[in-house]
């Protein structure tokens, strides 16, 4: 199938994905941290390490922002896991365009009686009249997709493709919004391919300056799986942090991803 073809395949199919005609066994409620549980879809797609260590890299150098935009925030994960680690009166904005996502997202936010901290938007963040904010947010963050949509295998459930590949932007659109919203002083984290160079090229080319970039390997042996960058408009020496292994070559978590994980109000195994 070309991958034109491909694409209109699954926003077809997206559009027939209603919450509504899911039942309550296809759909799970997990704890995100020891506060919130977040609602998923049982075979969709599901908050991974991908977000948590975005938001992670967020609270370090953002700390206790107002407000913050997660940009195509699917089911709200990366988000709400940054802003459980701010103050109560910080807020948060959630943008995202498949309407399954943004439905769970709405009910996760009325199960944890966050809907008086979290304006969920429905909408594309290409589209200014769903972001019109301008030079606003001291901290945006965004988990966009990794792949083109003929270069890596496709997922046959709708809502997991699209999170995984470019049906609706890319890195690039990302980074095109960040720098139109973001504030002059703000923080920009975003998370991509570990091995992609299209990661710093989508930042530089749309005005911003890399401050840390974050190698992630998810085991000791393996090239970074992801890579998360915290940019910003103004120009600063630029300080990488020492990559991150998730798990030994026995499969156990490391010590210090283990930590992160308790810092970010996960339960201790």
């Amino acid at each position: 199938m070309k991958s034109s073809e491909s694409k209109k395949h699954i926003e077809n199919a997206l559009n027939d994905l209603d919450i509504n005609n899911f039942n309550d066994s296809d759909i799970t409620l997990d704890k995100i941290n020891r506060d919130w549980s977040i609602y998923q879809l049982k075979k969709g797609h599901r908050y991974s390490a991908d977000d948590m260590l975005t938001a992670w890299m967020a609270h370090k150098v953002a700390g206790d922002v107002d407000v913050q935009v997660d940009i195509g925030a699917g089911i709200g994960s990366c988000g709400l896991m940054t802003l459980w680690k701010r103050s109560p009166h910080s807020k948060l904005v959630m943008v995202e365009a498949q309407h399954i996502s943004h439905e769970l997202a709405k009910r996760t936010l009325q199960y944890n009686d966050l809907e008086h901290r979290v304006e969920a938007r429905y909408g594309d963040i290409r589209n200014t009249s769903i972001l019109p904010e301008q030079d606003f947010f001291p901290l945006v963050t965004g988990t966009p997709p990794y792949f083109p949509i003929d270069k890596a295998l496709t997922s046959p459930h709708p809502q997991r493709a699209c999170c995984r590949m470019e049906l609706r932007g890319n890195v690039y659109n990302y980074a095109e919004t960040a720098s139109r919203i973001v504030a002059s002083d703000g923080w920009f984290v975003c998370c991509h391919a570990g091995t992609d160079p299209r990661l710093e090229d989508a930042m530089t080319k749309n005005g911003f300056h890399i401050w840390h970039r974050l190698d992630v390997l998810f085991r000791e042996d393996k090239k970074p799986t992801l890579s998360v960058v915290a940019c910003r408009k103004m120009a600063g020496e630029r300080e990488d942090w020492e990559p991150l292994v998730i798990r030994t070559l026995d499969g156990k978590e490391t010590n210090i991803y283990k930590a992160i994980r308790i810092e970010m109000g996960h339960e201790p195994v």
